[in-house]
């Protein structure tokens, strides 16, 4: 088990897979009675420098730990709250074209395993129920994409993700590491999955180090990790219990 957070990290957060057990959908996921205390405890010890790094819209996040609300990225770095009281603000340049959300509802009709998440700046197709598809989705998808600058196509678990090209989670720590409280601290990332890697590589080169989770941690380079999102819990809420 890692330790502790010290007082002077910036601690960033991915939600599903990390904070959260996966569900079947994104929208069945369940939030721990205890954790929003926990998470509300843990960045009040942080002076505030705890922020949710996630690939959910943030209006996904905020309904599923209100009434908490936190310094927060989503959309892989395409929206951003810089503080709790702030408005979201968008990164990125310009919405998802329409057409290719028409050509993922295609996808997701071929099978009744395939789900299409979509969203203002970004979009998944979950093959979950249906992992012997994903091999083709990805190839599919790339192909609508061929010719379209700005654009990239990314793996997940399970899941394909269109989003912009410019923006990750690794320019949403960027962005929090230029503001206060986050500014002039050690920067952790806790994640789970490959679209994690970009938050982790801009802490590392900030200074800081990443926290994998679950099969990532036996891929990526750390001293420390956590063995699934219910580790993540227990040592969040360990810290908490500290703080109160």
């Amino acid at each position: 088990m890692p330790p502790l957070p010290q007082s002077d990290w910036a601690l960033f957060l991915d939600i599903d897979g990390t904070l959260l057990d996966i569900a079947e959908t994104p929208e069945a996921v369940v939030v721990p009675a205890a954790l929003r205390d926990h998470l509300r405890l843990a960045a009040a010890a942080l002076d505030g420098a705890l922020a949710l790094v996630s690939g959910r819209a943030l209006d996904s996040v905020d309904r599923l730990f209100d009434p908490l609300r936190l310094p927060a990225a989503g959309q892989h770095g395409s929206e951003w709250r810089p503080t709790p009281q702030a408005m979201i603000r968008p990164v990125a340049v310009r919405p998802l074209p329409d057409d290719l959300h028409d050509i993922a509802a295609q996808l997701a009709a071929l099978h009744p395993g395939i789900l299409v998440e979509r969203k203002s700046h970004a979009l998944a197709v979950h093959y979950r129920h249906a992992p012997e598809l994903g091999p083709d989705l990805g190839a599919r998808l790339a192909a609508a994409l061929e010719g379209r600058d700005g654009l990239m196509l990314m793996p997940g678990r399970q899941v394909w993700e269109i989003k912009d090209a410019g923006q990750s989670k690794g320019t949403a720590v960027e962005l929090f590491l230029q503001q206060q409280p986050f500014v002039g601290r050690r920067p952790v990332f806790i994640g789970d999955d490959r679209t994690d890697e970009d938050g982790f590589r801009a802490v590392e080169r900030a200074g800081g180090f990443a926290l994998p989770v679950g099969p990532l941690s036996r891929s990526w380079p750390s001293r420390h990790g956590f063995a699934d999102a219910h580790a993540v819990r227990g040592w969040l809420a360990a810290f908490a219990e500290r703080a109160r």
